[in-house]
């Protein structure tokens, strides 16, 4: 017991320094937890307050779940969810790795910063913004895509009711959002590539092209698998932003824009469920968690030293 009271003085500056992340963890992360409970039961609001409420609401056991997967959307929302995810895991870890390199082989490095700036950008931009973004190129009357089919007289297209053009789109945007953070990431692990290793590869005569296949990508491969590995865990789970606003919300655009995360928040809208919603979120984490727990085990049979864990 002195031994440790006499580690935690020892490193207080330290600890004192990591306190407000963990209280925020505390608090954010393992405390709403607890909250799961609402999963199993129907909730139901009690005069006394939020824990009163929990307390007394009705156990009704599996039920919430069987609602979620009992009605007639279950199929096309399970499908669009996984279906969007796996392709924006594959083009996602494409085009950042891509850019990435790209942006390394740039000789111009001021200039190279100001290529960063405008790729991340999108990554803090709301998806409400970004839904108006879209709205300009895609609107009946006035958007720009509408116009360039009028100066070759082709009709104009109401994209916001044909849904064949949507999973593109969808893709579209979700890459243009998401590709410049993910490009600093895999960046930041190029810039620490030991040099001697370029240097060995130009003395042997590689090209430029070769330094990437044989140096670059194989130093970038255990960070790719452990992100593909956390991408995987949230297969189950979607950008709401994207699915919901982007789309305006279209009623016939739902057969590809309709995924568990929309699908529940229109319930909860419309039905006020909060059990329901739990019930959602408890299966997208459980078996997320399994995911990643059979990703990494396969991989880790394959190569122990690029697993997560």
């Amino acid at each position: 017991m002195k031994s440790v009271l006499k580690d935690l003085y020892k490193n207080r500056i330290w600890l004192l320094m990591v306190l407000p992340g963990t209280i925020w963890l505390l608090l954010f992360s393992y405390l709403p937890m607890f909250g799961q409970v609402l999963a199993f039961k129907k909730f139901r609001i009690d005069p006394d307050g939020f824990f009163a409420s929990v307390i007394n609401s009705e156990w009704v056991g599996f039920d919430n779940f069987t609602y979620l997967f009992s009605t007639n959307d279950a199929w096309i929302i399970t499908r669009n969810t996984i279906l969007y995810n796996l392709v924006f895991i594959v083009l996602g870890l494409v085009t950042a790795v891509a850019t990435a390199v790209l942006l390394n082989e740039l000789i111009n490095k001021r200039l190279s910063k100001v290529y960063q700036t405008s790729i991340l950008f999108p990554h803090f931009i709301s998806w409400v913004i970004g839904s108006y973004f879209v709205f300009t190129f895609l609107s009946t009357e006035h958007g720009l895509l509408n116009m360039i089919l009028g100066w070759f007289n082709a009709d104009p297209v109401s994209w916001y009711n044909e849904s064949k053009y949507w999973p593109f789109i969808l893709v579209i945007m979700s890459i243009w959002k998401g590709v410049g953070y993910g490009s600093i990431v895999y960046l930041a692990s190029i810039v620490g590539i030991d040099k001697t290793y370029y240097e060995a590869a130009m003395i042997d005569g590689a090209s430029k092209w070769k330094q990437i296949k044989h140096v670059t990508l194989p130093m970038l491969k255990p960070l790719m698998i452990i992100l593909t590995i956390m991408n995987i865990g949230r297969i189950f789970n979607s950008d709401f932003g994207l699915f919901y606003q982007v789309p305006r919300d279209s009623g016939s655009l739902y057969g590809v824009t309709n995924v568990i995360d929309t699908f529940v928040y229109r319930g909860l809208m419309n039905l006020g469920d909060i059990g329901m919603s739990t019930a959602a979120g408890l299966y997208q984490s459980a078996v997320g968690f399994i995911l990643v727990m059979i990703t990494n085990y396969i991989v880790r049979k394959v190569d122990e030293e690029s697993a997560l864990f």
